[in-house]
C-alpha cells in the first residue's frame, strides 16, 4: 500500500530541480531570496512578494526576479507549482519522515540539525530589530494588569510554563491552551488591560481566531511569537517578535520559542525586580507552610 508520504514524495520537485540546475547561476542576493523559499515552502504560500522581502532583507521586485530567474512566469506560478508538490496538508508523520532521511540514521547529524538551528535561530533572536520588539513586549506586558499566554500542540507546554514563572515573579498570568470548547473557559479569564502573549502558527486554525477577536473585543494588546505567522495574527499584533522555527518541510524545534519566553520572562522580572524579590519571597513561605506538619498529627 502507497502511503501518502510515499505518494507525495514520488511528485516532481520542479522547484527543486530548477533551483539545482540554476541556482549557482543567481546573484548573492537572488540566491538568498531561492534558499528561503526553498527551505519555507509552506510558509511562501501564504506571502506576498513584500512579505517575502520582510524575511530576506530584500525588496518585493528581487524576490521577483529571484522567482523569473528559476523559470517561473511570477510568484502565482511559482506558487501553484510548490503547492502541487506539497498537498494540502503536511502531517508530523511527514515531517519526521523527511527529517529522518535528511538524517540518514547519522546521530552526529541529528546533533547538528538541532544544535545548528537553534545557533540560527538564536542569531535571529537577538538581531537589532528582534530585540527593539522585545524591549517593546516587555514595556506592554509591564503595564498589563494580567498576562495571557496562547498556545496550543507543542506549544501549550510552553503556555503554562511561561504563566507560572510570571506568577512566581509577581505577575497576574493565565494559559490559554486548550483545544476546541475548552479553551472558551479559559478566555473568561481575560480582562481589559491585560496583554495577550501569542505563540502563532502558519494557519489561523480556530483557536486562535477565537482568542484573537475576544483580545479584539476586550482591546487587549497582542504580541506575536512566531516567525511565519498568519497574516490575521500579524495583523492585529502591536509587536511582533521574529521567532524561527527551522524549515517548514521538516521536524519544528520549539526550543527557540522556549528561550524567547524566558528573555520575555527575566526581562520583565529585571524592570522591577523588588516586585519579583517579595513575590519569591511569598512563595518561600508558602513552600515551608506547606512542609510543615499539620497541627495535632
Amino acid at each position: 500500500m502507497t502511503t501518502p508520504s510515499q505518494g507525495r514524495r514520488s511528485k516532481v520537485d520542479r522547484f527543486g530541480e530548477r533551483l539545482r540546475q540554476r541556482g549557482a547561476t543567481l546573484s548573492p542576493r537572488l540566491k538568498v531570496v531561492a534558499d528561503y523559499i526553498n527551505e519555507n515552502r509552506r510558509t511562501v504560500l501564504g506571502q506576498s512578494a513584500l512579505e517575502i522581502a520582510a524575511q530576506t532583507a530584500t525588496s518585493d521586485a528581487t524576490v521577483i526576479r529571484a522567482v523569473q530567474a528559476l523559470g517561473f512566469d511570477g510568484l502565482k506560478d511559482l506558487k501553484r507549482t510548490l503547492a502541487g508538490h506539497l498537498g494540502a496538508v503536511i502531517s508530523s508523520v511527514d515531517k519526521m519522515t523527511s527529517t529522518t532521511q535528511e538524517l540518514e540514521r547519522d546521530i552526529d547529524a541529528s546533533i547538528d540539525f538541532v544544535r545548528d538551528g537553534h545557533m540560527i535561530g538564536i542569531a535571529e533572536v537577538t538581531k537589532p530589530e528582534n530585540r527593539q520588539a522585545i524591549s517593546a513586549a516587555i514595556e506592554l506586558m509591564r503595564g498589563a494588569s494580567g498576562i495571557g499566554l496562547f498556545g496550543i500542540g507543542a506549544s501549550a507546554i510552553l503556555a503554562e510554563y511561561a504563566a507560572r514563572l510570571l506568577m512566581r515573579n509577581g505577575r497576574h498570568a493565565y494559559a490559554l491552551n486548550r483545544t476546541g470548547i475548552g479553551l472558551g473557559e479559559q478566555l473568561l479569564a481575560m480582562r481589559s488591560g491585560d496583554v495577550l502573549v501569542m505563540m502563532g502558527q502558519a494557519s489561523a486554525h480556530r483557536e486562535g481566531v477565537a482568542t484573537l477577536e475576544e483580545a479584539r473585543r476586550l482591546e487587549v494588546p497582542m504580541i506575536l511569537l512566531s516567525g511565519s505567522a498568519s497574516p490575521a495574527f500579524g495583523r492585529q499584533a502591536q509587536v511582533v517578535i521574529q521567532v524561527p522555527r527551522g524549515k517548514s518541510e521538516t521536524v519544528p524545534l520549539h526550543g527557540l520559542v522556549l528561550v524567547c519566553l524566558e528573555m520575555l520572562v527575566i526581562g520583565l522580572a529585571a524592570t522591577e525586580p523588588d516586585r519579583s524579590l517579595k513575590s519569591l519571597e511569598r512563595l518561600h513561605t508558602l513552600y515551608e507552610d506547606i512542609r510543615r506538619p499539620p497541627r495535632g498529627g
